[in-house]
């Protein structure tokens, strides 16, 4: 059976000033349609979403909903009233007679999931609970149209996976804008691509986007291509023919002129559309091969009431130089915490934390506490004055290295303290990535940012060669960006796995597996204490990303063989230290560690090829 047609804009138009932000935007939202939008950062996805409420009026064009169609909205600012409960917020716009029963199962379904205390003060809660309280008040009204804009920020990932169950079975339509491609690609059933003042509409979900998308740039090149031909056969006619300027010719003259005007004004948007940051490779002079070593580390917290609350329990693992570690956990884990000891912000109860001689963090903080708001975005680049600033020991212009990061150079001058969320988060990591030190840790980094954002940040974890460490509940960031896994299962307990959150999933499959069995067969026997802090190795078929790592480290070797044998050449200069003592302790000191990389290098090789031929075995 055809689903009903409830909300239609045809021919629609929209500008701000001189600034065309839609021409000929036609769509059309049936009931029961899970819709993805996505879009650059400014290509209007948040003046879309206000065109389907009502909020913004097209300039032309027509708007129609079916009469009685109600819309919500999951905006991104919360604004609670002083003293009002996480219950009276929920419920405010619904009436409340004779529904108490149905308010109560609703609590059960939708509050107590997103892991809300009902009878807790708004004004006192973070901002992470704050949006799960405007993400629960959108639900429980049950709009035929649901929009959310970025609904599973500040969320755990076991929440997103019931947020993904939830809108599944949600019977009215449904439009979401998020950086979450896993969860984009879970819920959606149609695509609405915002690009360059239109949209393009698909009948298949987010998981088609890319080979969609491809399909339709390639297209657009082809057909630029044969446009440039068809102006360059004009622009000769008109060169060489003395008669184009007889009156009869005048008009072809003419356009002529617009074709090559509109050909240059598409192809330079074109051009942007596909524009990508060069990023070379982020080369870290390292530490020492081992750069930090928990040994049998406890910590522990105490809650108001007395109650202990342990973090760590006997915790042992040794960090090697180039791990790539992906941390999850449920908020209050012991996540930030071990990061905390980490750093030396935190000390343990008992046991040590050993760290590289000299080593040093970056360190990007989701609290953004290294942001003052009363410093402009160039003073924050560029605290000591001038306008250039260093970007891996090059000079660059605060302008330009604004513009990597999706900046308008414009914003230059403007406090931090008027950025909007995801800007805020776009300059911390430009702060932190302009020079990242040996180390980099970055927790949540994907909240607030784009698609087009997390892309670049993906490409250039991708070139950087130190030590990561990376905490998110974006799935398929971390699939792209780290292969290891640290899960924090609370009460001390941190398992951890080879490979990313997909080899995470599938290693969880395998051992409830026998864990199910065993318990049928053993119901009487208590069970086992997991070892504490165990960090298990879970060998299965390679993902794409460690494939990606075992195909570039035969260049990798070979790369710094020939740099061995380079750096032994030079050294073979018996007079080197005399003629230039700094040339010879920076010979001799590189010598060292590249061999120290090359071993390692080796020894991946050797383990990703045994990873490998296990799985195909």
């Amino acid at each position: 059976m055809a689903s009903s047609l409830i909300l239609s804009v045809l021919e629609g138009s929209i500008a701000f000033g001189e600034k065309t932000i839609f021409e000929d935007l036609t769509f059309h939202i049936q009931e029961g349609d899970k819709i993805c939008l996505v879009g650059k950062n400014g290509t209007g996805k948040s003046t879309l979403m206000n065109v389907i409420t009502g909020d913004k009026e097209l300039d032309s064009g027509e708007r129609w909903k079916l009469q009685g169609i109600k819309v919500g909205y999951l905006k991104q600012e919360v604004i609670p009233a002083p003293g009002q409960t996480v219950y009276d917020f929920v419920f405010e716009q619904i009436k409340a007679d004779g529904e108490e029963a149905l308010h109560k199962y609703k609590v059960e379904m939708i509050i107590q999931p997103l892991e809300l205390n009902p009878d807790d003060r708004m004004d006192m809660l973070s901002g992470g609970q704050q949006r799960r309280a405007c993400l629960a008040r959108s639900l429980v009204e049950e709009p035929d149209i649901l929009l959310l804009d970025e609904p599973t920020n500040h969320l755990d990932l076991d929440v997103i996976e019931w947020l993904e169950r939830y809108l599944k079975q949600y019977r009215g339509a449904v439009l979401c804008v998020s950086h979450d491609k896993t969860f984009l690609a879970n819920i959606s059933d149609r695509i609405f691509w915002l690009d360059r003042g239109r949209i393009k509409v698909c009948s298949q979900g987010f998981a088609h986007f890319d080979e969609w998308s491809t399909a339709l740039l390639e297209q657009e090149a082809r057909e630029l291509k044969n446009r440039e031909k068809i102006v360059e056969q004009e622009v000769e006619w008109a060169s060489r023919s003395p008669g184009a300027r007889r009156k009869r010719n005048v008009r072809r003259l003419e356009l002529m002129k617009q074709a090559r005007d509109k050909l240059k004004s598409d192809k330079s948007a074109f051009r942007s559309m596909m524009a990508k940051i060069e990023i070379g490779e982020l080369e870290i002079q390292g530490t020492s091969k081992i750069v930090a070593e928990f040994i049998k580390v406890d910590k522990k917290f105490v809650s108001d009431d007395g109650k202990e609350k342990p973090i760590l329990d006997k915790f042992n693992m040794r960090m090697m130089r180039g791990d790539r570690i992906g941390l999850l956990g449920k908020n209050g884990s012991g996540k930030t915490s071990f990061l905390r000891l980490l750093v030396n912000e935190l000390q343990p109860d008992m046991g040590k934390v050993k760290l590289a001689r000299e080593l040093q963090f970056s360190y990007f903080d989701q609290k953004r506490k290294d942001l003052r708001p009363d410093w402009t975005v160039q003073h924050t680049l560029c605290p000591n004055g001038g306008d250039h600033l260093k970007v891996m020991g090059k000079a660059r212009h605060v302008c330009g290295y604004l513009k990597d990061f999706l900046f308008d150079p414009a914003l230059v001058d403007q406090q931090v303290g008027t950025l909007s969320g995801g800007q805020k988060n776009r300059l911390m990591l430009a702060k932190v990535l302009a020079d990242p030190k040996e180390f980099l840790i970055l927790d949540e980094p994907t909240n607030d940012l784009d698609m087009d954002t997390l892309d670049m940040l993906e490409e250039i974890l991708s070139q950087y060669t130190g030590t990561l460490i990376v905490v998110s509940h974006d799935r398929d960031f971390l699939d792209q960006t780290v292969t290891k896994i640290l899960a924090f299962e609370g009460n001390g307990i941190v398992e951890g796995y080879i490979g990313g959150y997909t080899d995470y999933l599938e290693a969880q499959k395998q051992r409830k597996k026998p864990k199910a069995a065993a318990d049928d067969k053993a119901q009487a026997k208590p069970p086992k204490k997991p070892e504490p802090a165990a960090v298990s190795k879970v060998y299965k078929k390679l993902t794409y990303k460690l494939q990606y790592e075992l195909d570039n480290l035969p260049k990798r070797i070979e790369r710094l063989e020939k740099e061995i044998a380079d750096l032994e050449a030079i050294l073979e200069d018996s007079d080197l230290y005399v003629k230039d003592k700094n040339a010879f302790h920076h010979a001799s000191h590189r010598l060292g560690y590249a061999r120290e990389e090359l071993e390692e290098a080796e020894n991946r090789w050797l383990e990703l090829t045994e990873m490998r031929e296990a799985a195909e075995g």
